[in-house]
């Protein structure tokens, strides 16, 4: 079992994730059955609980195996081989969320934990089959599943009449905002607009509110969150 945990404060500002909670996918070599779940995880605690979980789901299997990697920086990485030979099966999955490129050239993915559950169908695979299966039904399963950009971003709050709300949130979404939740006061509705967190940025959220309100609404930054972004 890999245990090796770097902690440190997180300096990333960007990182790719699973756009749902889970995804499953089978995959059947040599009539072992190879089941794949990927669930979108924040801390060691709700990895350990997915894991758990299918432990129980899939009672009658012969092994779970399982890899994660948590933290903004990837600074939390496990994984398990579960009964299976020594290196086979834990760190090959690992490798297949560490490898993945979520962009040319760009190894960014982290929150995910990924457990592959084996149905032994009889036929020993030896130790460079089971590596392929374990790295294939994860890879397989990243192929498939939808992803998600996560940003630091500096939510910022603009208060409209209820009546402006709808044409001004579908003006800035046009312009390519992302706009996070949406609230409702007595006379206004206040949208959130999630900006990159730089004075340029916020200048230019800032004039372009201006412009589209003709000065009427004005741009108050509260706290950096973490946003989930489509990727295009």
């Amino acid at each position: 079992m890999a245990d090796d945990a770097v902690t440190a404060e997180s300096r990333a500002t960007a990182y790719t994730t699973l756009a749902e909670p889970q995804f499953r996918r089978e995959l059947e070599v040599k009539r072992s059955r190879f089941i794949t779940v990927l669930h979108r995880t924040g801390d060691e605690d709700q990895a350990r609980a997915v894991l758990a979980g299918l432990r129980k789901e899939f009672y009658d299997a012969r092994h779970h195996c399982s890899a994660f990697v948590l933290g903004p920086d990837r600074s939390v990485q496990r994984s398990n081989d579960d009964g299976e030979p020594t290196g086979t099966a834990g760190a090959p999955m690992l490798e297949a969320l560490l490898k993945r490129e979520t962009a040319p050239g760009v190894t960014d993915l982290s929150d995910v934990t990924a457990v592959v559950v084996r149905y032994f169908g009889g036929i020993l695979l030896g130790a460079g089959g089971l590596v392929r299966a374990y790295s294939d039904s994860v890879s397989g399963a990243l192929d498939r599943a939808r992803l998600v950009q996560r940003r630091r971003l500096r939510i910022c709050a603009v208060a409209v009449p209820h009546t402006a709300a709808g044409r001004l949130e579908n003006d800035l979404r046009a312009a390519g905002y992302v706009m996070a939740d949406t609230s409702y006061e007595a006379q206004n509705t206040v949208l959130r607009m999630a900006l990159p967190d730089d004075p340029d940025g916020l200048d230019d959220a800032a004039e372009r509110l201006a412009a589209l309100t003709a000065g009427r609404a004005a741009l108050v930054p509260g706290e950096t969150e973490w946003v989930d972004v489509p990727i295009s």
